[in-house]
């Protein structure tokens, strides 16, 4: 009677191992891409407002280029701020339409950690695109 517990005991064991080997990685997956897809949501707010940011400050009169990209920096992280790129269209005239687009390589923003199952952020950017009109 006591050897069949004992034996009970270890094929109980091993299946409790089994389970953990089999889960464990999907919820290793699961876990790493919550946190690298919510450092990738928070970049992608401060991208966005630094784009409008930096649409405010371009409907002004005599504002130039250097202006806008320094407002856009401004309101981006220092992480994010370093690596983004600003591309913006300014209008002559009051009613003309102004572009900001922001650009940050998705590298800066997050670490790698999905691109053992295919997902990898290189190459890829966060970007956001405001339009306003002149005053």
């Amino acid at each position: 009677m006591r050897r069949n517990l004992n034996n009970q005991n270890r094929s109980r064991r091993g299946f409790v191992s089994l389970e953990v080997v089999l889960v464990l990685p999907m919820f290793m997956v699961l876990l790493l891409g919550l946190c690298e897809f919510s450092l990738l949501f928070t970049a992608q707010g401060q991208v966005v407002e630094s784009a409008r940011a930096g649409a405010r400050i371009a409907t002004l009169h005599g504002v130039d280029d250097v202006i806008v990209e320094e407002e856009v920096r401004k309101t981006l992280s220092r992480s994010l701020g370093t690596y983004a790129r600003v591309e913006s269209q300014l209008g002559k005239y009051s009613g003309d339409e102004v572009i900001v687009q922001v650009r940050v390589p998705m590298a800066s923003v997050t670490p790698d950690l999905l691109w053992p199952i295919g997902y990898s952020v290189r190459g890829r950017e966060v970007i956001a695109v405001a339009r306003m009109r002149k005053e």
